[in-house]
């Protein structure tokens, strides 16, 4: 479902990715670690197509090219949340469902936010009141804007799931529900790589793929991996 070859992004000092080669089958779950600036956000990016790398190869369930179609099935939770502001909860979480809907259903949800149900079972699924629906974003804490992200990439229903350490403001117990939620959505035809700052969590995943100056250090099942492995990483 992913496929980077040889993917190289340029950089101010040096290169954000060198050289990197990384592949995604449906059902695999990837965690990405490294230390700060070791470009695991900037990978998120080249597999959500934001980013086009200056010299290598990326494909998307088999083609080159990131077509409308496809990009509906990409979904990303970015560190920054990419909320929309000045808008209720219910109408954040409806744009993870924008790219599935006819032009009539996004003209309608302009006017009267639609499928309250989904959107309320999607807040249950994160451990938020249904109430919260019709309340402006500007309300909520940094917490619930962070698990209303999270909703929202289930509204979606995406195949390739992309996640940039969304679980770095919650309380360790709530973090480690929704991670559990997360590792469950990537059955096939889902796959999961998600950039994560535990590394007590890393055995819960089928791979770890450890990023040092935006080169690939290892691509390794957990249990392969040694406490020299992440010193290495991190020094």
């Amino acid at each position: 479902m992913l496929e980077l070859r040889d993917v190289t992004v340029p950089g101010r000092e040096r290169p954000r990715l060198r050289g990197l080669s990384l592949s995604l089958k449906p059902g695999e779950r990837v965690a990405l670690v490294g230390a700060s600036g070791a470009g695991k956000s900037t990978l998120l990016a080249v597999a959500n197509g934001l980013i086009q790398p200056s010299s290598g190869s990326v494909q998307w369930f088999g083609e080159p090219r990131l077509r409308r179609r496809l990009r509906s099935r990409i979904g990303t939770l970015w560190q920054d949340l990419r909320l929309i502001e000045g808008i209720s909860v219910q109408h954040n979480l409806n744009t993870g469902r924008l790219a599935a809907w006819s032009w009539w259903q996004v003209l309608l949800n302009l006017l009267q936010p639609l499928e309250s149900r989904p959107c309320a079972e999607a807040l249950a699924q994160v451990e938020l009141d249904a109430s919260l629906l019709p309340l402006p974003l500007s309300s909520l804490s940094g917490g619930q804007r962070q698990r209303v992200a999270l909703a929202r990439l289930l509204r979606q229903n995406a195949e390739l799931l992309l996640a940039d350490e969304p679980l770095a403001q919650l309380d360790p117990p709530l973090a480690r529900r929704l991670l559990q939620l997360l590792l469950g959505l990537a059955m096939p035809p889902r796959g999961l790589l998600m950039s994560l700052h535990r590394s007590d969590w890393l055995e819960d995943f089928d791979r770890v793929v450890g990023l040092r100056h935006g080169e690939l250090l290892f691509d390794c099942p957990p249990s392969a991996l040694s406490a020299a492995d992440l010193e290495q990483l991190y020094s």
